[in-house]
């Protein structure tokens, strides 16, 4: 769990003031090793950055093959986009697009 930056700051500063840690971690509910880790830091800003990675098979332009082509096939959709069938098949069904036999 990533916590935000005026939480790390508080807690810090808890401890710089001249409180324990221990105290620090019952009064602000974060474990002691992790407030230890916090005051050996220079930067109390969180390391880790989330981002979504970029994908092969962009489901927007997924989507507007759909509607072109609304009668292709899957081997014929991955041939486009170049990717396995089995991938155009997993991303149809997480943008909730699903071809009903007749």
């Amino acid at each position: 769990m990533t916590y935000s930056y005026d939480i790390r700051k508080l807690v810090v500063d808890h401890v710089r003031r001249g409180g324990s840690q221990v105290e620090a971690s019952r009064l602000y509910k974060v474990d002691r090793k992790t407030i230890h880790n916090w005051l050996k830091l220079s930067e109390l800003t969180p390391i880790k950055i989330k981002q979504t990675r970029k994908r092969k098979l962009d489901k927007k332009l997924l989507a507007q093959h759909v509607r072109q082509f609304p009668d292709a096939i899957l081997r014929e959709r991955a041939a486009h986009f170049n990717v396995t069938h089995n991938a155009i098949w997993k991303s149809l069904r997480q943008i909730n697009i699903v071809k009903k036999n007749d």
